[in-house]
């Protein structure tokens, strides 16, 4: 055996070392650890684009030397980057930010680990300037981070800094082609250690699956199912290794909260009713065209001038005024709901559209009739309020217009609030929507007849 095959092998047996270490560790981590086919690359030292982990031998081996702890903790952090789909980016996004914000992500998730394992002498340091961001920039997500550096872009000098403290892996191949990948060594055509064993029945006992399903695994869609069976598995079976796992599961139902379409949502509320629209669906074109064949212009049947369409007439908007809730934040929750429900498919020509202002009490009922006086609202409105928050009066007052048959055919009611405040102990005859903004992806407790819907400030 020569050099080469020596540091190969070596390389390869310090790989396994770190895998089996993490999964002694974080049990739950399998299924992720699992999924990264080893590529000797001769360009990348230590990366991943989701499908391979491309390294260098001789770099595995450096960093296992200078403390071993290093090469544990590179390997999850790299395997966490996939976690969290970093690796899955928009050719758009400024790289340089994105790369420092993933480093500072998930290096902040793995510093909350209580593991002497994955302690190096650069936690202490990364703790500290974390503890400021936090305060900054709220929960340490890559998203989150990457929006605080937008807004406060840090100068080169600082993002060298940055990135000398948090980086523990080479980024490139997020951003490459099949093809370039391959032209360097870390794609398909990469060396894998695990494959000189002579004995390789698919898993050689470490945690690596055979090839075939190393290779389906590699897209944003399969990273998602395996975070999302990573967050199943510490609330359950792995619940006490899961207190060992810091932040990790607060970001994993981060990253695993659904994303809601607002436009879509909305339409749950509409009704069906006549709109003066010609019904080409109901419209026979044979008896219409053989009219203007046989008597020129005169044709046996004309279209429909209305159709029956499902749109939104009769609705409520209640909007949490209360101090912990931010003035400029309804405006903009409002202005998104307008721009929406004014579309010609979601609005009727006439309206009864109720908009109320609620903290603890009642502080403004307005109706509104048609598109024109919402956009005079819009123009005039004044956050009201800033009190505490009561949920009940809104009702109560919904259901007087009900009794006085100011509603005939009231389809629902969406109420937009932190959700700290007083729920009705009755539901409703209509349906009711909880909308919450919430920056750190908290799970407001709603009534079981109450739909909850949680958007981020970006989806309004």
């Amino acid at each position: 055996m020569n050099d080469n095959e020596k540091v190969l092998k070596l390389s390869g047996e310090v790989l396994r070392f770190c895998r089996n270490t993490i999964i002694l560790n974080l049990r739950f981590m399998d299924s992720a650890l699992s999924r990264l086919k080893p590529a000797v690359s001769a360009e990348i030292p230590f990366g991943t684009d989701g499908k391979h982990l491309a390294y260098s031998p001789k770099y595995v081996l450096k960093r296992y030397a200078e403390n071993s702890n290093l090469t544990v903790r590179d390997y999850l952090h790299t395997v966490l980057h996939c976690v969290f789909r970093h690796n899955f980016v928009s050719t758009a996004i400024n790289r340089k930010l994105w790369n420092i914000s993933c480093d500072i992500a998930v290096e902040s998730i793995i510093d909350s680990f209580s593991a002497a394992v994955f302690e190096t002498p650069s936690s202490k340091k990364h703790k500290q300037i974390c503890a400021r961001l936090e305060k900054a920039a709220g929960m340490l997500t890559a998203e989150k981070l990457y929006r605080y550096f937008c807004d406060n872009e840090p100068s080169q000098t600082k993002l060298d800094e940055l990135s000398g403290i948090f980086s523990a892996d080479d980024h490139r191949l997020w951003y490459m082609t099949d093809d370039e990948k391959e032209s360097i060594g870390a794609g398909d055509n990469g060396s894998n250690p695990d494959e000189s064993n002579e004995s390789n029945d698919g898993n050689d006992g470490s945690g690596t699956p055979d090839n075939d399903d190393s290779e389906q695994m590699c897209s944003e869609q399969d990273w998602k199912g395996i975070a999302e069976r990573m967050q199943v598995d510490m609330e359950t079976l792995s619940q006490k290794q899961g207190e060992k796992a810091g932040s990790l599961l607060q970001e994993l139902r981060a990253v695993n909260r659904e994303r809601y379409d607002y436009g879509a949502f909305l339409k749950n509320f509409a009704v069906m009713g006549e709109a003066m629209q010609v019904n080409d669906d109901e419209f026979d074109y044979v008896f219409y065209t053989y009219g203007l064949k046989l008597y020129k212009n005169m044709p046996l049947i004309e279209p429909l001038e209305y159709k029956e369409v499902k749109r939104i007439r009769e609705f409520v908007i209640a909007v949490d005024t209360s101090g912990s809730v931010s003035g400029e934040l309804v405006q903009t929750f409002l202005k998104k709901t307008y721009n929406i429900l004014q579309q010609t498919e979601s609005f009727f020509s006439r309206i009864n559209l109720h908009i109320i202002q609620c903290d603890a009490e009642i502080q403004e009922h307005i109706k509104i009739t048609s598109r024109e006086e919402f956009d005079r609202y819009l123009e005039t409105m004044v956050i009201q309020g800033l009190g505490g928050t009561d949920f009940r009066p809104v009702f109560d007052a919904v259901n007087e217009l009900i009794a006085k048959k100011e509603f005939t055919n009231l389809k629902g009611m969406i109420y937009f609030t932190d959700g700290y405040g007083t729920f009705p102990s009755k539901n409703p005859a209509y349906e009711t929507a909880f909308v919450f903004i919430k920056e750190d992806f908290f799970n407001a407790d709603v009534p079981t007849w109450a739909i909850k819907l949680i958007l981020h400030k970006d989806e309004i």
